[in-house]
């Protein structure tokens, strides 16, 4: 190679043949600064491998964030946080820092419909992807179809080691299942799965006391509350409905503006 000149559209085509397109958008810089600020080799070679890590981080929360099945606009940029009650407040900065996925604990939110359940769990989903986890949203009824589906084909075992790669699985609205036994021995063999290996977040209109709904067998429900409960961060969501506020305010402003039309 002495003596002999590489084009640009040479060093992009290596550059991308390596899987190294950070690098191919970015030498041109480099060499400029190299020659006319002063960088040495290992500077640029420094500086080309820092945005081929960073460019890669942020594909891969882009590819995370579409696997992830979370709703869209449920962030915590969107959640009014001055509507949570003071101690889910508090708990919040934490949560979203994921030293609880570290530790395979649990987060429940419980509370009536409209309290911010899902958005709650869902922005701190978001950040968790944020930070490099990986994060699934599922409906629960979803979940129990998924687990019976394989069970039928004899593909929950497989399916339990899939779900198993994933850090953090938010189970949404797991009140309003009302299963047969089939359909909670599948429920009951997740959550026994990731016990204190894996972490899951749930939403629940329905508190404990009330999960023989859910799990119909009282040994049986009192083996996933054990299960769920222990290292476990609950979110007691109380206070008003943000759905029947936001709803009440959308009619008074109607009303305010025929009032204005007619007059």
């Amino acid at each position: 190679m002495t003596g002999s000149t590489t084009s640009p559209e040479s060093l992009t085509v290596l550059f991308r043949a390596l899987r190294l397109p950070s690098f191919a958008i970015h030498y041109e810089e480099v060499a400029q600064r190299v020659e006319q600020d002063g960088w040495s080799f290992t500077d640029g070679l420094r500086y080309l491998a820092e945005q081929e890590i960073e460019d890669r981080r942020r594909r891969r929360i882009a590819r995370n964030l579409k696997r992830s099945d979370l709703p869209a606009g449920k962030t915590l940029q969107t959640l009014d946080t001055a509507r949570l009650p003071a101690k889910v407040r508090r708990q919040l900065p934490s949560l979203c820092e994921g030293s609880f996925v570290r530790r395979a604990d649990n987060v429940l939110a419980f509370g009536l419909p409209g309290r911010g359940k899902t958005h709650s769990c869902c922005a701190i989903a978001n950040e968790l992807i944020q930070r490099g986890y990986t994060v699934l949203f599922i409906p629960a009824y979803r979940l129990v179809q998924r687990l019976l589906v394989a069970k039928r084909e004899l593909e929950l075992e497989a399916e339990l080691r899939r779900l198993d790669r994933i850090d953090a699985v938010l189970i949404d609205d797991i009140g309003y299942i009302q299963q047969d036994r089939e359909e909670m021995e599948v429920l009951f063999t997740f959550l026994a799965e990731r016990y204190e290996r894996r972490s899951v977040m749930i939403t629940s209109n329905l508190v404990f006391s009330q999960w023989d709904r859910i799990f119909k067998d009282p040994m049986t429900t009192a083996c996933a509350i054990d299960r769920v409960v222990h290292h476990s961060i609950i979110l007691e969501m109380t206070g008003r409905s943000v759905r029947a506020d936001e709803a009440n305010e959308r009619i008074e402003m109607d009303s305010t503006h025929k009032d204005q039309g007619e007059s």
